[in-house]
């Protein structure tokens, strides 16, 4: 007998199994942050010690408050999860309350993922705070 799944079943069964947690399993899945913003106020690009890449795009309003953050990403399931964490953690802050996400509390809204996938987190939190920072000395 053979049992059709769809990929996402696969997917997340082979994430799970990897030790991903159900909420990094979702922002992967999901995706929902990626992509680029049109006429963004900050463009910025970093590449991971694992050759991954990241680029974050920001829209912030008049009164410094990121208003959408969106990434590109090539690279692995870390990666993006870690980097979908990262939008929900400072979207709607201040650029300077932002600048205040760090790893643990990425770790933390994904539940876990692999250890040797802690530095995607790294990568996606490295990479907002050089956008926000960027933002804030002009460099676009």
């Amino acid at each position: 007998m053979v049992i059709k799944t769809t990929s996402s079943d696969a997917e997340r069964k082979m994430l799970a199994e990897a030790g991903y947690a159900d909420p990094a399993i979702n922002y992967y899945l999901e995706k929902k942050y990626m992509g680029h913003i049109e006429n963004a106020d900050q463009v910025s690009e970093k590449i991971g010690s694992c050759g991954d890449i990241m680029k974050v795009y920001l829209k912030v309003d008049e009164n410094e408050i990121i208003d959408d953050v969106r990434y590109e990403i090539t690279g692995c399931a870390g990666a993006i999860s870690a980097a979908m964490a990262a939008v929900e953690l400072v979207k709607g802050k201040t650029v300077n309350d932002a600048l205040k996400m760090n790893d643990g509390d990425v770790f933390k809204v994904l539940g876990n993922i692999p250890e040797k996938k802690h530095h995607c987190i790294q990568l996606a939190v490295k990479t907002m705070h050089q956008g926000i920072e960027e933002l804030k000395s002009g460099k676009n």
